[in-house]
């Protein structure tokens, strides 16, 4: 059941790593790129959206503000005197440029950055909105938090370090979450006075870090009471916006500072789950959970309380009152015999369901495409390729060459084909400039990236070319490949459990058996003339089967 819900030990392992490898590669001189939340831990279940912080560089904030500063950064002082702990005001100690001043606030003589206007400034268009500290779409697929980094462990959280004589977190753990240090994100205290200059300390980062540490077991009891909590508490209209998953979180690290490691295995999943959920009884009984790295910040405050925490507290005591069995209320877990949640399940049974839940990931189909917004930006296919030539590790190279083969599909879309300039050797050298960056984009499925390459051909007017690649596709479309989302049928499963399949990573089998959409960024130069009005005001996806019978016919058709 577990395997199925989150999948295995190497499925969650394969996402960190897909996170990681596009983060490092599209983080730029100006903002670093976090992919944080469920999916940003290795989870993806159902109703998870996809969490992104862009950490502004030209932007730092510190207690103290140091004697050396750089001219190009805008500095920022915390000052946390009357603001409720795990908050902080940040004021305008240096250096600022004319489009910043716009986010500043003047009290009592002093400026300081307002995380309001902040959000403002940064929502780019009428399709997002404002949701907390951050930029959501619409359909709520995506959350943008745009944020601030302090280099340094704060005072707030100095007690942290100290404070565990167990075994977890380790002393190297903790050594990597306070070099960090911890970032900023707009949104002050609710009905504070001063709330539109307030953010919050986040330790997102961190967070990751020690979830990144868990055993299985506890990432399992962690996706549990996530499920319980989205799929049967709140679903009760007086509960459903009373408890976040982030408490649930801060929940598993207390606990897990206080037990030992050996008590997270497989064979005490259930009594570990129940030990959870009566943790979080009591914290709702007394309306007392503690932020994990700042205590004093009790998360229930002003929240947890009155009828609303009576009702709450009735309900979790009657699901508590079916032990386990309180989660078959889920529909995502009720079909699960009990006997498959301690069986082992056989690793090319594994390997199968693993190839399954990443060909039907749509968080993971939308994150490998959205961080890649910067489709002429030369820096990131340059970083590209200087990860992917530099890395030693082959799991760590093939997601390198998968993200690279996927930037370089849009990149190569607007480098400029036709000069004005009257110099064939100019018109040549972009040629094969784009020529060059096109053939790597044949590394992230079987199909797409060959029928880019048909597109530049025949943009190009070499039509023979262009009709040979699109004969070469057909060639790929066999019956045991995959498109992405669709449910894999039984010939699918038979062929992935062959001892090849068992013995490639998902990148590289992705290589052979998926059959990818084309995308055509906007005012792309290499879409179809025919097509040119569907990229003129964004983005256009095409299946790749349907691409290749439109081609073959307009490409027949032009090299007569």
């Amino acid at each position: 059941m577990c395997q199925k819900i989150v999948g295995s030990e190497n499925h969650v392992k394969n996402l960190r790593l897909m996170n990681t490898v596009r983060d490092n590669m599209t983080s730029e001189n100006f903002t670093t790129y976090i992919t944080s939340g469920s999916f940003g831990e290795g989870l993806e279940m159902r109703g998870s959206d996809l969490d992104v912080m862009h950490v502004i560089k030209e932007m730092e904030v510190y207690e103290n503000v140091q004697t050396s500063l750089n001219s190009n950064v805008l500095y920022l002082s915390m000052e946390t005197d009357d603001v409720k702990a795990g908050f902080a005001q940040l004021q305008v100690k240096q250096n600022h440029s004319p489009g910043q001043i716009e986010s500043f606030e003047e009290h009592n003589g002093k400026h300081y950055f307002s995380s309001t206007l902040f959000k403002q400034a940064v929502k780019h268009n009428s399709n997002s909105v404002i949701h907390g500290p951050c930029i959501s779409d619409k359909d709520g697929t995506y959350d943008h938090a745009v944020c601030l980094h302090c280099k340094t462990w704060i005072s707030q959280a100095s007690q942290w370090i100290t404070r565990s004589n167990n075994s977890w977190p380790s002393y190297k753990v903790k050594q990597s979450v306070i070099k960090h240090g911890v970032l900023f994100v707009p949104v002050g205290v609710k009905e504070s006075p001063k709330e539109n200059i307030e953010w919050r300390i986040s330790f997102s980062v961190g967070e990751k870090f020690l979830i990144h540490t868990f055993t299985h077991t506890q990432l399992l009891c962690y996706a549990l009471l996530k499920i319980l909590l989205k799929d049967v508490i709140s679903t009760y209209t007086e509960c459903e916006d009373l408890l976040s998953s982030y408490f649930l979180k801060t929940i598993i690290f207390w606990i897990s500072e206080e037990l030992p490691q050996s008590i997270w295995k497989p064979e005490n999943l259930i009594h570990c789950f129940k030990r959870c959920l009566s943790r979080l009884i009591s914290s709702v009984d007394y309306s007392i959970c503690l932020h994990y790295f700042i205590p004093e910040n009790n998360l229930f405050e002003n929240k947890i309380e009155g009828r609303a925490r009576r009702i709450l507290l009735d309900k979790l005591y009657k699901l508590h009152s079916y032990e386990w069995r309180c989660l078959l209320f889920s529909d995502q877990l009720s079909n699960f015999q009990v006997s498959m949640w301690m069986n082992p399940i056989e690793s090319h049974t594994l390997h199968t369901i693993e190839v399954a839940k990443t060909i039907k990931s749509k968080l993971l189909y939308f994150a490998i495409n959205m961080n890649y917004v910067f489709e002429d930006d030369i820096d990131v296919h340059k970083r590209g390729i200087h990860q992917t030539v530099s890395c030693h590790q082959s799991s760590l190279k093939y997601l390198n060459t998968h993200c690279l083969s996927v930037f370089c599909g849009q990149y190569a879309q607007h480098v400029q084909l036709n000069s004005s300039r009257k110099n064939n050797k100019h018109q040549h050298k972009q040629y094969k400039s784009c020529l060059c960056t096109i053939m790597q984009n044949v590394y992230h499925d079987s199909v797409s990236g060959w029928l880019m390459l048909a597109s530049f051909f025949y943009k190009v007017q070499q039509y023979g070319n262009a009709l040979h690649i699109i004969a070469y596709s057909i060639s790929k479309c066999t019956p045991e490949k995959v498109c992405r989302l669709m449910d894999l049928s039984g010939s699918h499963f038979r062929s992935s459990d062959l001892q090849l399949s068992k013995k490639t990573s998902i990148v590289q089998l992705w290589k052979i058996i998926l059959i990818d959409n084309l995308k055509f960024t906007r005012n792309s130069r290499l879409i179809p003339n025919e097509l040119q009005m569907e990229v003129e005001n964004g983005s256009y996806r095409i299946s790749s089967i349907e691409y290749i019978f439109f081609s073959k016919n307009v490409m027949s058709l032009s090299s007569q």
